[in-house]
C-alpha cells in the first residue's frame, strides 16, 4: 500500500507529494500554487484518483471507496 501520492494541478501543472488517509476521501483540494479548487473528475472518487500518480488507499486495496460507484 503505498500513502503518497503526487497530485498535478491540470490547471498550472504544479505539482505536490501528499499523504493520502487510510480512510477518508480528499473531494476538494486547492493547489498551493494557483489557487484552482480540484474536485473529482466523473466516476473518480477523490482529487487523488483523479490527479494524483497514485489512486487512494481503498481503491489501492480494490475495495469501493467512500464515494465510488466501483
Amino acid at each position: 500500500m503505498r500513502l503518497a501520492s503526487t497530485l498535478t494541478c491540470p490547471r498550472c501543472g504544479h505539482a505536490e507529494t501528499l499523504t493520502m488517509a487510510e480512510n477518508a476521501c480528499v473531494v476538494v483540494y486547492d493547489c498551493a500554487a494557483c489557487g484552482a479548487r480540484l474536485t473529482p473528475k466523473e466516476g473518480d472518487c477523490c482529487v487523488f484518483c483523479s490527479y494524483g500518480d497514485v489512486p487512494c488507499p481503498p481503491i489501492q486495496a480494490e475495495r469501493h471507496c467512500c464515494s465510488s460507484s466501483r
